[in-house]
């Protein structure tokens, strides 16, 4: 089964002393990032204590199309019985599972930290592993078969369904969390939903820009760091060039090139190609200027995000001018403490998650709810 791709981290320059990777390996690594997400570093011995409560959790199935997906719902600890408010939490891109984990950053971990934090709000939290991830795994679906974007909206869909109909919710009072790519879909969810629209939204690093863009600034970032390491300026050309036909030609309706450069593969592939064609026509600041008037909405950037940048975010809340952004200081995409000293230890379970996240959402939620 194809897997849409990962919005990539950039690797951070290499401490002095660090051995070089020759040249064309560089790129073709460079390139490789966007499949992964991995995150250079050290594994820690350590582990980072989670934020919040542990809430008291409970697996769920459901439907969507011909698949049947699974997820946890999280409930705050101490319910009393009333009905609480809750919280639908959307993956980033890739297989991404109902954590947040996916093969190239495995402790990760941002949907459950998220959940542990709306528990400790008072917020209930339905999570799920989507097609190509955790549980679901490939569904009905055949290994090889091209899934386009109205499956990943439609799973969003079904899933939000499952969460107002768990006993112990309010559906008067949802909201959808979306992190990285799964903001998209925040944003699409007081169109999409069916019943109580969202009360409220929440956007996790999100994307201010569409999507073939975004990836075109990563892997422009990612192949000029290679070169700079030593990667041939040629091939760093080349790639670029097939980087850009590739996006023109999806764009304009027309088939990707035969000859394509065996690194964009796993990307621009048939396998993705319905699916980066349907989400790149999604302009986040069209979604964002098109949401019901009203709607509260919180806008969460890290500032150590190599990933979405702050100019992104910057055109993202032209669209969402009644929104609260807080920009939370020294974390990266997923909401972890980035440490720049020499030697640090980069591995995700290592690093703790935001502490400046928690209050962010309390304060938003107080008004919101």
């Amino acid at each position: 089964m194809p897997w849409p791709p990962l919005l990539p981290s950039r690797p951070r320059p290499p401490h002095r002393g660090a051995r070089r990777t020759p040249p064309r390996i560089a790129a073709a690594a460079a390139a490789a990032l966007l499949a992964a997400g991995c995150v250079p570093g050290g594994t820690g011995a350590e582990q980072a204590a989670p934020p919040g409560v542990a809430p008291v959790e409970r697996d769920v199935r459901f439907g969507s199309g011909p698949d049947t997906l699974f997820g946890t719902f999280a409930l705050p600890p101490g319910a009393d019985g009333g009905k609480v408010p809750a919280a639908l939490i959307v993956s980033g891109s890739g297989p991404t599972d109902r954590d947040g984990n996916n093969p190239g950053r495995p402790g990760a971990e941002t949907n459950l930290n998220f959940a542990r934090v709306l528990a400790d709000a008072g917020v209930a939290s339905l999570r799920y592993d989507k097609l190509g991830s955790g549980e679901t795994g490939t569904g009905s679906r055949d290994a090889d078969e091209p899934v386009d974007y109205d499956v990943f909206e439609r799973e969003m869909v079904n899933a939000y369904a499952e969460l107002a109909s768990q006993p112990e919710v309010d559906p008067s009072r949802l909201l959808v969390l979306g992190h990285s790519e799964g903001a998209l879909f925040a944003l699409r969810a007081p169109e999409a939903v069916h019943g109580h629209p969202p009360a409220a939204l929440v956007l996790a690093a999100p994307p201010g820009t569409r999507y073939l863009d975004l990836i075109d600034r990563q892997l422009t970032e990612q192949m000029r760091s290679a070169e700079a390491s030593g990667a041939s300026e040629a091939d760093v050309t080349a790639l670029l060039s097939d980087v850009r036909t590739s996006i023109a030609r999806l764009r304009a309706g027309d088939p990707l090139p035969e000859d394509l450069s065996p690194e964009l593969e796993s990307l621009f592939g048939p396998q993705n190609e319905p699916f980066l064609r349907e989400i790149d026509a999604l302009d986040p600041l069209d979604l964002a200027r098109g949401l019901p008037g009203g709607t509260p909405a919180l806008v969460l950037w890290g500032t150590e995000d190599t990933q979405v940048t702050e100019a992104e975010v910057d055109r993202l809340t032209g669209g969402l001018p009644d929104a609260t952004r807080v920009d939370l200081e020294g974390a990266d995409h997923v909401f972890r403490m980035y440490d720049p000293a020499p030697g640090a230890v980069a591995a995700d379970a290592g690093r703790r998650f935001s502490p400046d996240a928690a209050p962010a959402l309390e304060d938003f939620l107080d008004g919101a709810l």
